[in-house]
């Protein structure tokens, strides 16, 4: 970062434009600020050179992660030989919401395991709840009394 070296020497040539010299306390500050601020200087472009060459290994790091995430991609292709269709939703699955008679919580249930009768625990509140082919109204299996 050259500018901040020009400010610096420009610093120096007034310095000595002024005649001022290390033979007064306030000659002797300034002089030693004025070479304070060109380490600084250097330091800074130290400092930017570094970062120069970070995002020069960044940008070869990103190309290389680009390269193996195609080959990545390449081989997946190979391997598992998916389709788009493979990732289609299936309309043929049946959820059914149900609302837990503890806690009031509704939630989906695989409609399948509602039509085996098996029993599901409500994710809110830890009950099971048991689904039965039996009315609720008589209480018996496979009526056709609550069906209107």
């Amino acid at each position: 970062m050259s500018y901040m070296h020009e400010k610096v020497a420009y610093l120096q040539g007034l310095a000595e434009g002024m005649e001022i010299g290390s033979d007064s306390k306030e000659g002797k500050l300034l002089l030693q600020i004025i070479e304070v601020l060109e380490d600084f200087a250097d330091e800074v472009d130290s400092v930017y050179d570094e970062l120069d060459d970070l995002n020069d290994a960044v940008v070869e790091l990103d190309d290389y992660l680009e390269t193996i995430d195609e080959d990545l991609a390449d081989l997946e292709d190979d391997v598992y030989e998916l389709d788009d269709d493979d990732f289609e939703d299936d309309e043929d699955e049946d959820f059914e919401e149900v609302e837990c008679p503890d806690c009031g919580e509704s939630f989906f249930v695989d409609g399948s395991l509602i039509d085996k009768g098996e029993d599901v625990e409500c994710p809110n509140c830890g009950v099971i709840i048991e689904f039965t082919d039996d009315c609720e109204c008589c209480g018996e299996e496979g009526c056709d009394c609550c069906e209107e």
